[in-house]
């Protein structure tokens, strides 16, 4: 089992009702816990530095330490949208 480490702006977008509706931000929260049981889940994608793994229309941007054992999520956020992709590139420059 890997531990977790959600960047503090992910954890203030998700407990932010205006930005994710409830259902949403749960759904979120399980794929995020999931990635500690299983941090390379058939799914996933490698981008970059890290991994990317979709959730219905969003997607979960992380890291993944092994020698620490350790996922680390960097972003979330809605499929298609361009400020994500912005924010992703700002993260991994």
């Amino acid at each position: 089992m890997y531990s977790l480490i959600v960047e503090r702006d992910v954890q203030q977008e998700l407990a932010d009702p205006q930005r994710y509706q409830a259902k949403i931000a749960r759904q979120l929260l399980v794929k995020i816990l999931e990635l500690t049981l299983n941090p390379r889940p058939q799914d996933c994608k490698p981008i970059d530095a890290g991994y990317r793994v979709d959730s219905g229309e969003y997607r979960i941007y992380y890291e993944i330490a092994d020698a620490s054992r350790q996922v680390n999520v960097l972003l979330v956020g809605k499929r298609g949208d361009d400020e994500i992709y912005k924010r992703l590139k700002r993260r991994f420059k």
